[in-house]
C-alpha cells in the first residue's frame, strides 16, 4: 500500500510517533521489501551514488539474523542512511521504541498533547522561543528566552548524547527539536516536571500540564492525526504602515480556505509577511494556489522530477476572492520568514517565490528536507516513508541539503527572546516601509 504525504511525513519525522499495530517481525522479507521500494522508486537511477546491490550484499545478512524489531529496524536504518537524503524513515507500527532518522530511540506510546511551547538548539542549548497563550506552559508561567535543562527526571544535556557531534548544525538542531518534542509530548492532561534556567539563569522546576492540540484534525492512512492552525494579525511597520501577517504550521488542504480569507482581510495593507517558521512541510502542490494570491501570471516556481517524469510547479493567480468577487492578485510587498524547522513544502514556496523575485525572505536557512515522500507498508507492519522525486526552484536552484538561504538572514539569540525581540520580524517590517517608499500607504 503506497500513499502520498509530505505533511504527515514531516510529522512523523519530528516526533517518531507510532501507528497502532504491527505483525511479528518478518526479517528478511521485511528488509527485501524496503530495498526493493528504493530500488523500483528513486527518482535518481545512480541511487546518490552508491551501490545499492552491494548495500543489499552486505545487510541483508544482519536482517536475517536480527532477534528483535528494533534490531531489524536499526538495520533497514542503517540501509536507507546509505543514501544521504531526506524523507527517508521507518515509521514503526508497534508501540515500543522508535528508530529516529538519526538512528536515535525515543519514547513513543500516547503523544496527542503537547506543553504548549517550542524550542529551539542554539549552540548546546534548548531554549524556548515560543509560548502558545492559555496553554499548559503558559499557565505555569513559562517565558521565551528560558533554557531547558531537564524533562522529568532526565537531564536535557543527557538526551543530546543522541545527536553526533559530527553531524551539521541544521542537522543538529532538527534532531534536538525531534527528540525534544517526543519527550515533552504525552497523554492530554497529563503533567510533566520541567526545570528551565530563567532569565536571572535562576533554576526553576514547574509542573506543567500537557493539553490536546489545537486546530482542524486532519487524519492521514494510519499515521497520527495532524492538526491544522492558521493564524492572523495585524502588525505595524517602524512607519506606522499596515502589515497582514498571516501564520499556518503544516501544509493541507484544511489551510486553503482560511488563509484567503486572511489575504482578503489584508489586500489593502501595504504589506503581507508569511510565517512559515516551524512548519515542517506538507502537501506541495498547494503552493500552486497559495502562490496565486500574489503572481499575476502563471509563473513556473519549480520542477519536481522523478524518476521518469517532470512535474511544473506553476502559480496559479486567484482572481476572485472568498465571496466570489472579482479581485486582482495582491501587487504588494510580501515577505516570508524561515526557520531551520520550515521544511519540504515550505521550502519548496518559499525556495520557489524567492527564485522568481516575488518575495524576500527572512530568518534562518531552511532544513534542506525538500524531497517528496510515499510511504509504504511494510510485510511487518512499519510504514516506510520513502523520496521519489527531486525539486529545483525556476532558477535551477536545488533545495536538497541547500535549504532556503535567506535575502536578510537574521541571528536566533537568547537575549533577544527574553528581550520580546523578534528579529526576523523586525526586519521584515523595516523592509516592507523602504518597498513602499514615499512615505505614503496603499
Amino acid at each position: 500500500m503506497s500513499f502520498r504525504s509530505g505533511a504527515a511525513a514531516a510529522l512523523a519525522f519530528a516526533l517518531g510517533v507510532a501507528p497502532p499495530s504491527a505483525d511479528v517481525p518478518k526479517g528478511v522479507e521485511t528488509f527485501d521489501a524496503a530495498w526493493k521500494i528504493v530500488h523500483d522508486t528513486h527518482f535518481d537511477r545512480t541511487f546518490n551514488g552508491v551501490d545499492w546491490n552491494a548495500v543489499r550484499t552486505e545487510l541483508r545478512p544482519k536482517a536475517e539474523a536480527s532477534t528483535s524489531v528494533g534490531e531489524l529496524r536499526g538495520v533497514i536504518g542503517a540501509m536507507l542512511s546509505r543514501l544521504g537524503q531526506s524523507h527517508f524513515a521507518i515509521v514503526p507500527g508497534t508501540s515500543d521504541d522508535v528508530l529516529s532518522p538519526a538512528g536515535a530511540k525515543v519514547a513513543s506510546g500516547d503523544t496527542t498533547a503537547d506543553a504548549g511551547f517550542d524550542v529551539r538548539l542554539l549552540g548546546r542549548d534548548v531554549i524556548v522561543t515560543a509560548i502558545e497563550p492559555g496553554r499548559g506552559a503558559a499557565a505555569a508561567g513559562v517565558r521565551p528566552g528560558w533554557r531547558l535543562v531537564a524533562i522529568g527526571d532526565k537531564r536535557v544535556a543527557d538526551i543530546l548524547k543522541a545527536v553526533p557531534d559530527s553531524a551539521s548544525e541544521r542537522l543538529r538542531g532538527l534532531q534536538t527539536w525531534r527528540l525534544m518534542q517526543a519527550r515533552l509530548r504525552g497523554a492530554d492532561a497529563s503533567k510533566v516536571d520541567l526545570s528551565f534556567e530563567d532569565a536571572s539563569n535562576r533554576l526553576v522546576t514547574l509542573p506543567v500540564e500537557r493539553q490536546a492540540e489545537k486546530g482542524v484534525p486532519v487524519k492521514v492512512g494510519s499515521l497520527p492525526t495532524m492538526f491544522v492552525r492558521v493564524t492572523d494579525a495585524e502588525k505595524r511597520t517602524p512607519a506606522g504602515r499596515t502589515t497582514g501577517l498571516i501564520a499556518f504550521n503544516v501544509w493541507m488542504a484544511q489551510v486553503d480556505a482560511p488563509f484567503a480569507r486572511a489575504v482578503d482581510k489584508y489586500r489593502a495593507a501595504d504589506g503581507m509577511i508569511i510565517d512559515l517558521r516551524g512548519n515542517p512541510g506538507g502537501l506541495a502542490a498547494m503552493m500552486m494556489g497559495l502562490s496565486g494570491h500574489f503572481v499575476a501570471h502563471r509563473t513556473p516556481l519549480g520542477i519536481m522530477k522523478t524518476r521518469d517524469n517532470e512535474l511544473k510547479f506553476v502559480a496559479n493567480p486567484r482572481t476572485v476572492d472568498t465571496s466570489g468577487k472579482p479581485v486582482s492578485v495582491y501587487d504588494g510587498p510580501v515577505a516570508i520568514l524561515v526557520d531551520g524547522m520550515s521544511g519540504s513544502a515550505s521550502e519548496c514556496f518559499s525556495g520557489g517565490m524567492q527564485s522568481i523575485g516575488r518575495v524576500r525572505v527572512f530568518g534562518q536557512t531552511t532544513m534542506g528536507q525538500a524531497l517528496p515522500a510515499l510511504f509504504d507498508r511494510l510485510p511487518n507492519g512499519d510504514v516506510m516513508i520513502h523520496a521519489y522525486g527531486d525539486f529545483v526552484t525556476a532558477d535551477g536552484t536545488r533545495l536538497e541539503g541547500r535549504g532556503v538561504v535567506p535575502d536578510e538572514p537574521t541571528l536566533l539569540a537568547r537575549e533577544d527572546l527574553l528581550a520580546g525581540r523578534d528579529r526576523a520580524l523586525d526586519a521584515a517590517l523595516s523592509w516592507i516601509d523602504k518597498s513602499v517608499g514615499g512615505g505614503k500607504s496603499r
